[in-house]
């Protein structure tokens, strides 16, 4: 069973936004899209920009260095220059609290290109 680390509070993630945390030494960038918070891997793949930094257009957020695109939801990567998805962590939220498992996973399909 994973185990889930607090990383954060509701207030510091309102719908719409993006925060860093740090679980296990890895950079996770927090994204709350309509009331629902999902985790990612916060370094593009391509260039190693902060995803968290990114403009997001729904469930899809640009890397802010180069405009690679990834669903944030599947981690999975919409458009080049990147060509790797990044991992999704599983997310809990338990009254105010955000936790967040360090056991990530990337998804497994091919980049859509757009």
């Amino acid at each position: 069973m994973a185990e889930f680390v607090r990383v954060a509070t509701t207030d510091e993630v309102p719908p719409g936004a993006a925060k860093v945390v740090e679980v296990a030494g890895e950079r996770i960038a927090l994204f709350n899209l309509g009331g629902t918070v999902y985790a990612i891997h916060d370094t593009c793949t391509h260039e190693e920009a902060s995803l968290a930094e990114g403009d997001l257009y729904g469930e899809v957020v640009a890397c802010p260095k180069h405009g690679s695109r990834f669903h944030v939801p599947s981690g999975r990567v919409l458009s080049l220059p990147a060509v790797k998805s990044v991992a999704v962590y599983p997310v809990k939220v338990e009254g105010a609290d955000i936790y967040v498992s360090p056991e990530g996973q990337v998804a497994k399909a091919k980049p859509h290109r757009r």
